[in-house]
């Protein structure tokens, strides 16, 4: 059953006002964020996890390409999510509301990570020596001067929404289709990774803790149940309504 629209638009809109509030209660921590920066660039080097400036550095053999990179980091995050969310309402209501519910929990989650391990992205990390492709080559959504930001905290890197919602996306597409290609969904997630990491808004940290976060909350949301509707086929009632053509009877069919 599709819930109420209205309840949904005033529960969406809800959810993301508190979200952009509690960011901005999050602003101002700089030395903090600072010195879990520098934690995040140790434990990153102690995993052996690769440096986020090989990734750059592809993107940097283009002016092009690390523009179209900042531009799908600056348009692609929300209305990509916008859109999965409405698709999902408008064609598979109950693998909406699993959605929706997936993703109000990762979200309040990282929320409180952004409040209790403010980071800064990076990109401001003098130490990982990357540059800040969004300043410099533009667009960017974030202000020149964190500290001093009003539209965003520059120091939520730590867990990456950008990857979380993503995955979640793809995961929540997978899911609700049947179509043999439905696998090339994680090329976003794939090419947000790459865009997220590339442009020095996130560490590869961010992008893993986000998935621990998504992880989580898949096993504690309960998935809708496989039915025909939910899994995008009519069902036997609807087909029932198309007349059935009498086959011929077999010559010699009783003998």
């Amino acid at each position: 059953m599709r819930p109420p629209l209205l309840r949904e638009l005033l529960l969406v809109v809800g959810l993301f006002v508190v979200y952009k509030a509690g960011r901005l209660l999050a602003t101002g921590h700089t030395d903090e964020a600072f010195a879990d920066a520098h934690r995040v660039w140790d434990w990153e080097r102690f995993l052996h996890l690769p440096g986020e400036g090989a990734v750059q550095t592809t993107l940097l053999h283009s002016d092009a390409l690390v523009h179209i990179a900042n531009t799908y980091y600056a348009a692609v995050h929300f209305p990509a999510t916008a859109a999965f969310l409405v698709w999902l309402y408008l064609r598979r209501p109950a693998h909406y509301v699993w959605a929706r519910r997936v993703l109000a929990l990762v979200t309040a989650a990282a929320l409180v990570g952004h409040l209790t391990f403010p980071l800064a992205p990076p990109r401001l990390l003098g130490e990982a020596g990357l540059v800040d492709t969004g300043q410099v080559y533009g667009p960017t959504v974030y202000g020149a001067h964190p500290a001093t930001d009003a539209m965003a905290n520059q120091f939520a890197a730590m867990p990456s929404l950008h990857f979380g919602w993503a995955l979640m996306v793809a995961i929540g597409l997978i899911a609700a289709t049947r179509s043999r290609l439905r696998l090339l969904w994680l090329l976003h997630p794939l090419l947000t990774l790459v865009v997220i990491v590339g442009t020095a808004n996130h560490y590869w940290l961010d992008a893993i803790v986000a998935t621990a976060l998504l992880c989580i909350a898949l096993a504690v949301v309960p998935p809708p149940r496989r039915t025909a509707t939910t899994a995008g086929r009519r069902p036997e009632r609807e087909r029932a309504d198309f007349p059935v053509r009498e086959l011929p009877e077999l010559v010699g069919a009783g003998r």
